[in-house]
């Protein structure tokens, strides 16, 4: 069990006491930042018990169960940042050129065997320990070297006392935290836990997430086209998104408009799942059983949020699995997820990273926006040739159509209260790279 489940009058109560917090919403048109607190609430993260070790390679993009400690200092050695000529800060005449004499060469990997005295350097290499008593590097293309006496000449105002050195511990002291329980392993993570001779990690297991299509209109890949039918496109946008996260997908394929089909798969999917994720069937219509279905399995509330697109979805459980019950067209069901579905699937992961953040770009359109709701507007972002950030639209901005989320890096996003943008006014974009 990850969590008990909510009584239905619980969960309602809850959802009215967050609109009664905020003077002048309706409770029956939900505004994002309330759905996003009450989504925040309703969650929680895996136990802390559910984590496995794995190899190192197999980590990315998982998510930390344990801080991890780091075992050694790192850099475990003084040593060079660039290829160069190692010596004594002390040795430096600062508005005069230094004549130093070459008594050796160090390489990385091995430690040099010898001593270097006042008015001396070294040969070295970047990555190389510096010999005691050495304390800074001058870079070799900022020196003369006079082969026949081996000396080298640095000339007057080069290098300071201590350049080019990267001190032991530096980057991370034996005993301190490297890296934080909740965070994502990303690429950067991985090459910090490598430099620290770590070949296995501690991580959360992956969050188990069933999902199916609904609707006796949606077509599986393979089958033949019919007239007034589509191919089902949000299990493979969903699909997607999830596995970005690192889930493990539990695909249930398309469920049509049957109660009894309908009931074996939610039960199918809660009894093997964290979450439930389904498209379709959320709005008012008369064939749509999948709002009627949640109800009787489970602990469910059904909304309408002041949103654009994506306004009917339904969020519950179902047994101790988490039920997101998204609309029915493609960009909606994209654009809910991305604001709802996917910081709560985070939070249970244990994830303890900040959300992406919101750009600002200057719009090249003037937009037509109502107060009272928030409107998610696929864009195109692009830097103008004095660098800032400008935004146009893809243009079609229906729910439907897809083929905007391929031509747009990102969505404008205009708040609840806000009205019509102006040309040149500044927007929030929320950019799709980092957030599918």
């Amino acid at each position: 069990m990850i969590c008990k489940p909510l009584k239905a009058d619980v969960l309602m109560r809850t959802l009215e006491q967050i609109a009664a917090a905020l003077q002048g919403y309706d409770p029956q048109a939900l505004a994002v930042a309330q759905v996003q607190a009450f989504l925040q609430a309703l969650v929680t993260p895996l136990p802390d018990t559910a984590n496995e070790e794995i190899p190192l390679l197999e980590a990315a993009e998982r998510v930390l169960s344990h801080d991890v400690i780091s075992p050694i200092d790192v850099p475990a050695h003084d040593n060079s940042a660039m290829d160069g000529y190692a010596f004594r800060g002390q040795d430096l005449t600062p508005t005069q050129d230094t004549v130093l004499r070459i008594v050796g060469t160090a390489f990385a990997g091995k430690a040099w065997q010898g001593t270097v005295q006042a008015g001396e350097c070294l040969r070295i290499m970047t990555g190389a320990i510096l010999p005691a008593g050495l304390d800074t590097v001058v870079p070799q293309e900022l020196c003369r070297l006079n082969e026949a006496d081996a000396t080298v000449t640095l000339p007057g105002n080069t290098v300071r006392p201590g350049d080019n050195r990267r001190l032991r511990g530096e980057d991370l002291r034996q005993g301190a935290a490297a890296l934080r329980q909740g965070q994502r392993i990303t690429p950067a993570a991985l090459g910090l836990l490598a430099s620290l001779g770590l070949p296995r990690v501690k991580v959360m297991r992956r969050l188990r997430v069933a999902y199916f299509s609904t609707g006796d209109e949606v077509l599986s890949l393979g089958e033949a086209a019919r007239e007034g039918a589509i191919y089902d496109s949000n299990r493979y946008t969903v699909f997607g998104m999830l596995r970005r996260l690192g889930c493990e997908v539990i695909d249930l394929g398309v469920v049509p408009d049957d109660p009894s089909r309908l009931e074996q798969a939610f039960s199918a999917a809660a009894q093997q799942a964290d979450a439930v994720i389904t498209s379709g069937g959320v709005s008012v219509g008369e064939a749509d059983f999948t709002k009627a279905m949640m109800k009787k399995l489970g602990d469910v509330a059904f909304w309408k949020i002041a949103m654009r697109p994506g306004r009917p979805m339904a969020v519950g459980r179902i047994g101790s699995a988490v039920l997101f019950g998204l609309p029915g067209n493609p960009v909606a069901v994209m654009v809910t997820f991305l604001a709802f579905v996917r910081p709560a699937l985070l939070h249970m992961m244990g994830c303890t990273d900040t959300p992406a953040p919101m750009l600002k770009a200057r719009s090249l359109e003037r937009l037509r926006k109502k107060p009272g709701r928030t409107e998610y507007q696929r864009g195109i972002v692009t830097r103008n040739a004095q660098g800032q950030l400008e935004v146009r639209t893809t243009g079609n901005q229906g729910s439907g159509v897809l083929s905007s989320m391929v031509s747009g890096n990102g969505l404008i996003v205009l708040d609840h209260a806000q009205g019509d943008v102006a040309l040149g006014d500044e927007v929030d974009v929320l950019m799709f790279e980092g957030a599918l």
